[in-house]
């Protein structure tokens, strides 16, 4: 049986926004469309490897590392007119040499983590290598778009041809506009092109004077645009040259597209790979957002959510009071009940979307240890039902939907209902809500159920299969806590809401007196049952909070002791080294007085002096260094082996250092820029890890182009004196660049393009490596998107 979910189900919990906010967090369009179509799946095995590639994604996200998806386009629609021979654009073949780039990096990266991800390196199997064919595209296209000389040879040659009749066309033009006969015969001394062609503007008084085709005129018609008679041949050849131009430009757009046609169906896998991608890396980021887990569901059917909230309240950013939803044992229905605008609905509306989110394969906003059942079908009736086109009033309809809920659920079903038969006559209301709440527990339904209908909160004493569950009220505060509290039954508290939404004392006062008399046996029972209960709770806090107090009384006492004894140690330690400096100065005045001595030759006595004041400085040392050692007293176990590099405790300072050196029973040591000798014996098991440096290569790529940029970042403008190194290995890229600095340097030039490409990243980061070390270099920056934008890199030469 496949999971059955309402439209309305859907509606009430407000599902669609979920999917909206994960979307929002995935970067291609494909993934997108597949976030915002993500199915619910049929089976624990389906959910369970749908949180496992979750798992994968937000482990790499813990690292620090995002797929590198950037290039990726929607290019389905332009590759699926390539596979039936329909030309790209100039535009679109560019973009689907960056996609193809883009698959190659995203394999390789997801093939370098295969032991930690080893199910997106096997979805990352799935990206097309074509490599060869992206190059070919990319080598194909300058980096403003235009068709590249080196697509062709006859491309070049029919470029050169034409370059070389504007050429002469110019130069004859120059030499009739230089003509003083034929100067009077122009309105201005200048030629412009009209339709393709080279023109002079004559005044048209000389028409006659000047033979030549007139291809335009002034709104005055006073001047004529003319094309001379010398120059029509010349002007023929031209439209000849440039229409070969045009036809090999077109040539070459077919052939790329057809080459791209060819892999459609590969690119097409590709295109639903990165969808797959992409959703799964926005899934991750979603659960980080709502501070998601995964709770325990295969073979579950008990209900436990420990601190769960709200998770559209929490994707908004509003503050939400945590609360724990738990139904075991007999207990398969909840009713809350409590003050309106408590938080009653909000508790319905979240176990509904925590259920759906999980049928989903998606992490839910709870607490570590929590079970949820897998539900096969989820059925609300949130808010008013009211259809006045059928002619149904709010009662009518909500009815109709208990009636099709009744009827639709099953075992392993979720009945989530909002205010049960609250809009009739409370006595006959109560009696439908129990016979309905009984039909559907009777079918193996789990139903959570707002109410105030107080013979609904008495269900839970007569029948296990009812727990009470209540919003809390602040009645000093005279505002909700939105404190779920199990095993409680809660007042409406509606003449307390009444006066805080600004109702008259007087009319709240009255409410009060008439109250006290309402209701019958049922209702004052409870209302006496739960007067007590609220004592009991009130004397239970005030244990709690003397227990509180007397714990940390208890820990302020232990490390005042601990505080106390380490002074002490401290002391003794100096003490005993103020001895072990005494005892020293005492040696060294026995060493001058054996010098003495043996100039007496009484030498038997000054060793024998001797000896005995050098044990009493070795005993104090001993002393010492034993106070020492109990002060700085190792905490933790050592390490099996201390070597260089190890991360290890120094007990004196409280802190984990490094070790540096080795020498015998000391060691040099580094906490941060602080180095120092210490003693082995105060050396330990680290309680931290070791911190690493992430990404140093790209960390120093970054740093050297911020102070690259930061050098002169306007002083550098696009150039034409170029060197172009497409399609060149690194070590001959560079020995290029070499040879092109040192002869912009001997030329006088200030600037430079360097033209790499996008390709794979490699060239332009080795070239750009490079340049932050060369000497001919002042600074350097990616070039602006008209400059050929990160395909180029422009350089500021050293004068």
């Amino acid at each position: 049986m496949s999971v059955q979910i309402a439209q309305r189900t859907l509606e009430d919990l407000g599902f669609a926004e979920v999917l909206r906010a994960l979307a929002h967090r995935c970067r291609t369009a494909p993934g997108k469309e597949r976030a915002l179509a993500r199915p619910f799946l049929d089976s624990e095995e389906q959910v369970s490897e749908a949180l496992a590639l979750v798992a994968e994604t937000r482990r790499l996200a813990q690292e620090q590392f995002s797929l590198p998806l950037g290039g990726v386009s929607d290019l389905r629609e332009a590759v699926n007119r390539a596979s039936k021979g329909g030309m790209l654009e100039p535009r679109d073949l560019i973009a689907s040499a960056q996609l193809l780039y883009a698959f190659a990096r995203t394999r390789d990266a997801l093939e370098e983590r295969e032991e930690t991800v080893p199910i997106l390196a096997t979805l990352g199997r799935r990206l097309p290598m074509l490599e060869a064919l992206a190059a070919r595209i990319d080598r194909s296209f300058e980096p403003d778009g235009t068709i590249s000389d080196r697509a062709s040879p006859d491309l070049k040659e029919a470029r050169d041809r034409a370059s070389g009749l504007h050429r002469r066309i110019k130069s004859r033009l120059d030499e009739l506009l230089h003509d003083e006969a034929f100067l009077p015969k122009l309105r201005e001394n200048y030629y412009t092109l009209r339709n393709g062609r080279y023109v002079v503007p004559v005044v048209s008084n000389y028409r006659g004077e000047v033979p030549g085709i007139v291809h335009n005129a002034s709104q005055t018609g006073q001047t004529l645009f003319i094309e001379p008679q010398a120059m029509v041949g010349l002007g023929n050849d031209l439209a000849i040259a440039q229409s070969v131009v045009a036809e090999e430009e077109r040539r070459i757009l077919q052939e790329l597209s057809n080459q791209l046609g060819k892999e459609a169906t590969r690119v097409q896998e590709g295109l639903d790979a990165v969808a797959v991608l992409d959703e799964a890396e926005a899934v991750a980021l979603l659960s980080a957002d709502l501070d998601a887990q995964t709770p325990v569901f295969v073979g579950v059917e008990e209900m436990a959510l420990r601190l769960v909230r709200h998770p559209l309240l929490a994707l908004k950013g509003t503050e939400v009071v945590p609360n724990d939803v738990v139904l075991s044992g007999q207990a398969r229905a909840l009713v809350v009940s409590g003050p309106n605008a408590g938080g009653k609905t909000v508790t319905l509306t979240a176990v509904g979307l925590c259920s759906l989110m999980l049928r989903c394969g998606l992490p839910i906003p709870v607490a570590d240890g929590s079970r949820m059942p897998l539900y096969r079908s989820v059925h609300s009736t949130v808010g008013d039902a009211q259809d006045l086109s059928q002619g149904l009033s709010t009662f009518s309809a909500h009815v109709v939907m208990l009636r099709d809920i009744a009827a639709a659920v099953g075992k392993d079903s979720l009945v989530l209902i909002d205010e049960i038969a609250a809009d009739t006559d409370p006595r006959e209301g109560a009696a439908i809500a129990i016979a309905v709440l009984e039909e559907l527990l009777d079918k193996g339904a789990v139903v959570l159920v707002t109410t105030h209908l107080e013979e609904l909160k008495a269900l839970a004493h007569m029948d296990p299969r009812f727990l009470n569950a209540r919003v809390g009220f602040d009645a000093k505060r005279m505002a909700p806590t939105y404190r779920l509290q199990l095993g409680a039954s809660g007042a409406s508290s509606a003449i307390d809401v009444a006066a805080r939404m600004g109702l008259p004392e007087r009319i709240c006062q009255r409410a009060r007196d008439l109250s006290l008399n309402a209701g019958g046996p049922l209702a004052k029972a409870l209302a006496a049952a739960e007067e007590e209960r609220r004592k009991l709770n009130e004397e239970l806090d005030r244990a709690k909070a003397a227990a509180e107090a007397a714990e940390k009384l208890r820990k302020e006492l232990e490390a005042q002791k601990l505080a106390f004894e380490r002074d002490r140690k401290e002391k003794m330690m100096r003490f005993n080294e103020d001895v072990e400096a005494a005892s020293e100065h005492a040696a060294a005045e026995v060493r001058d007085l054996l010098q003495k001595l043996r100039a007496q030759s009484n030498e038997k006595a000054a060793q024998e002096a001797r000896v005995a004041l050098q044990q009493r400085a070795e005993e104090a040392g001993k002393r010492a260094k034993e106070a020492r050692a109990e002060l700085y007293q190792v905490v933790a176990p050592a390490p099996p082996t201390l070597k260089v590099g190890a991360w290890v405790r120094h007990s004196g300072f409280d802190k984990d250092v490094e070790i540096l050196e080795l020498n015998g029973d000391e060691a040099l040591v580094a906490a941060g820029i602080l180095k120092m000798r210490v003693p082995t014996s105060e050396l330990s098991g680290s309680r931290t890890a070791k911190p690493q440096q992430k990404f140093p290569e790209r960390n120093r790529h970054e740093a050297a182009m911020k102070k690259a940029s930061a050098a002169a970042p306007a002083e550098v403008q696009a150039t034409n004196f170029r060197c172009d190194v497409r399609g060149m290995r690194t070590d001959d890229a560079l020995a290029e660049m070499e040879r092109f600095f040192d002869q912009g340097m001997r030329s006088g030039e200030e600037a430079a393009l360097i033209i790499h490409g996008h390709g794979t990243g490699a060239l332009k980061q080795a070239i750009r490596d490079y340049l932050t070390n060369s000497p001919y270099v002042r600074m350097f920056r990616p070039g602006e998107s008209h400059e050929g934008g990160d395909g180029v890199t422009v350089v500021a030469l050293r004068a």
